[in-house]
């Protein structure tokens, strides 16, 4: 059989259980068994399919089948100019979190200028897979960044992560609890997060994909989805030094709440963008 003939037939099984996109999950399987991308397919199509394989592509269709996220069945993801590790101790990381990571980047860029400073200090809150840490790292030449998450489990694929990507000498990555173990004022230029902001009663009728695969403590933000935007703002005002940013990924609908919540805690600067659906997204502020 080919390996045109195996995702066509892979591409249907998983059709009919369900599963979305079908063909491209059925791409995905065999371009990771073939260290290759989907675009670099074509030139293998005809090939047959060695056995060992066979049964590699026949694991990851019935781990598909069941529901399983494809980027926990292949392993890894691309994020930005970084292809991470990607497994259940962390949530998946997702095109609107690359856009959250340019807006951070930008800041930066600004930042530095009117400073003359590149050693610019940034926090990564909840920083899961490590995604947005290690991508500011990567795109901007010495930022000192920090990543914490309260999940040991996070921490460890974090960790994992910065050495796949050859980054372990530029970010720290620290088991914590929010911003509560930082020294005092004046200590971080720049907070990013991207943190639980599901309601909690909406976290179990999210899609089964989403709902029995990626780490619950990760979604949910409590009743109204917005208790963790409220604790890390009231937090990064004591780490922040005069000036510093805080940058949030949103849900759709929290826009107005979240511009409120930084407005009570006397942010200056408050912004609440869209993103590319247009939907409210992105929000960031500058502490006085």
């Amino acid at each position: 059989m080919t390996w045109g003939e195996t995702i066509d037939r892979a591409a249907e099984f998983l059709g009919s259980r369900g599963v979305e996109d079908a063909h491209t999950a059925g791409e995905l399987l065999a371009a990771r068994l073939l260290r290759t991308s989907r675009g670099m397919l074509g030139g293998e199509l005809g090939k047959e399919v060695p056995e060992k394989f066979l049964d590699a592509m026949r694991r990851g269709v019935s781990r598909l089948s069941k529901g399983e996220p494809v980027q926990y069945v292949i392993g890894e993801w691309d994020f930005r100019t970084l292809t991470l590790k990607c497994d259940r101790r962390a949530l998946i990381p997702r095109p609107e979190t690359e856009e959250l990571v340019t807006r951070v980047l930008a800041w930066l860029s600004s930042e530095s200028a009117r400073t003359g400073r590149s050693n610019l200090v940034v926090a990564d809150v909840g920083t899961g897979t490590g995604a947005i840490a290690l991508s500011i790292a990567a795109e901007f030449g010495g930022a000192v960044v920090v990543g914490t998450d309260i999940s040991e489990d996070a921490v460890a694929l974090a960790r994992e992560n910065a050495e796949k990507c050859g980054l372990s000498g530029r970010v720290k990555f620290v088991v914590a609890d929010g911003l509560a173990d930082f020294d005092g004022r004046m200590s971080l230029d720049a907070v990013v997060s991207n943190p639980p902001y599901i309601e909690t009663a909406v976290c179990d009728t999210l899609a089964p994909n989403v709902r029995d695969y990626e780490p619950r403590i990760a979604l949910d933000g409590g009743e109204s989805g917005l208790d963790f935007f409220d604790r890390y703002l009231g937090e990064a005002l004591n780490v922040l030094r005069p000036g510093g940013a805080v940058f949030f990924e949103i849900g759709e609908s929290q826009g107005e709440a979240v511009r409120e919540l930084m407005f009570e805690y006397g942010y200056d600067r408050i912004s609440v963008e869209k993103d590319f659906s247009g939907h409210d997204r992105y929000a960031s502020a500058v502490i006085p």
